[in-house]
This record gives C-alpha cells, sequence and structure tokens, in this order.
C-alpha cells in the first residue's frame, strides 16, 4: 500500500503553515506489519530534511540517534522500518514560527486520523512532542472519547499508563530536527520512551 494514495489534503485551510512544505509519506508499507507508529510535530521546512528523502535527512539522522541512544543496532530509517516502525508528522506542512495554532493540529487531525487508521495491528503510538499529542487527543475528542493524554508537563505525566484503543499511547519530546541536540535531559528521556515501546513489541 502506497501511503499518499490514501490520504490528501484538499482545501489547504490553515494561514500559519507552509503549504509548499506539504508532505505525506510517499512509501510502500504493508500495514499488518506495523506495530508502531512514531508521530512527530511537522514537516521540515525542506523536504530533502524528511524521514524518507533520498540522502542523509536530518529527520532521519536524529531519530536513527535517538533509536541508537536505546541500544538498538540500526543504522538508517529503513533498518527502523524493519522493526515495524511507522515514522509521520502530526502535521503535515512546515511551520512558519516557533509554534503551531490548535486549529491547524485540529485541521490536520484529520488526515492524521486517516492515516492511522490504515494500521490495524499497531500496539504503540509515540507521541513526540506537544503537536503529536494535541493532535492524537483531537482524534480522541471527535471519536467521543476523553483525552488520551492529560494536560500537564510532559515530564510530569510521561510515567503513567496511556491507551488509544487497545494501544499504549506514550508522551515524549520531539526528536526530529535540530532540537534533538540541544537538550541532553530530553534526549534521555526519549531514548526511555522508544526502549519502553519496543519493549512492548518483542
Amino acid at each position: 500500500m502506497k501511503i499518499n494514495d490514501h490520504l490528501k489534503c484538499i482545501h489547504f485551510p490553515c494561514v500559519d503553515v507552509r503549504h509548499e512544505c506539504y508532505l505525506i509519506p510517499d512509501i510502500e508499507v504493508n500495514p499488518q506489519q506495523i506495530s508502531i507508529v512514531l508521530i512527530s510535530e511537522a514537516a521540515p521546512p525542506d523536504p530533502a530534511d524528511y524521514y524518507y528523502a533520498p540522502g542523509d535527512p536530518l529527520f532521519a539522522r536524529t531519530t536513527v540517534q535517538a533509536f541508537q541512544d536505546t541500544g538498538a543496532e540500526v543504522t538508517s530509517i529503513q533498518d527502523i522500518r524493519a522493526m515495524g516502525v511507522y515514522l509521520t508528522t502530526a502535521v503535515k506542512c512546515g511551520k512558519t514560527g516557533y509554534g503551531i495554532k490548535s486549529g491547524t493540529i485540529a485541521e490536520c487531525s484529520h488526515i492524521l486520523e486517516a492515516e492511522l487508521a490504515l494500521f490495524p495491528n499497531v500496539q504503540v503510538y509515540l507521541l513526540m512532542g506537544d503537536v503529536a499529542i494535541k493532535g492524537l487527543n483531537y482524534i480522541a475528542k471527535r471519536q467521543g472519547k476523553s483525552r488520551v493524554i492529560p494536560a500537564g508537563s510532559t515530564y510530569k505525566i510521561r510515567d503513567a499508563v496511556y491507551h488509544y484503543h487497545q494501544a499504549r499511547a506514550f508522551p515524549s519530546y520531539l526528536q526530529a530536527g535540530p532540537s534533538f541536540f540541544i537538550e541532553k535531559s530530553k534526549r534521555e528521556m526519549i531514548a526511555e520512551d522508544i526502549a519502553a515501546a519496543l519493549e512492548l513489541v518483542r
């Protein structure tokens, strides 16, 4: 199954994102084999930095490092995919500034909802940052459920157990992009969360 054959934004209503950076994964996936979905923030300003771009994209480089920090023997996004991990963003366009408006996250969560529905065997959702957390909470609200992740600082709530449908949901920090290298404490927590996710699907 090719992911971007099943998902699209038609009207591009959001005003605080860069539409020219719009990206939906252009990859072939066997949805039955996906056990972990990792959701980060937004598409990169440069499409060459996206997870599945050729060469040495930034998102791939920092994500591989995050998995290596757990002790996983991976050297590429292909290695991570081979573990049953699917990587995507909550917002499919690039940011114009530091943050993303709640209305934009809510709008794009419709695409994310359709994307997550493609994978029937997911056991873990890794929510890498506040935008991913908000996106999943918007989806749950539309489905008549309570929010998946409660309000509060991630470091205060991350040790509790949360579920979306039958899968575990881990609130974590953003691993895609240059911010990954800035705060050592967040990098350590990212590694802990990824390690816990990998342990659940072994």
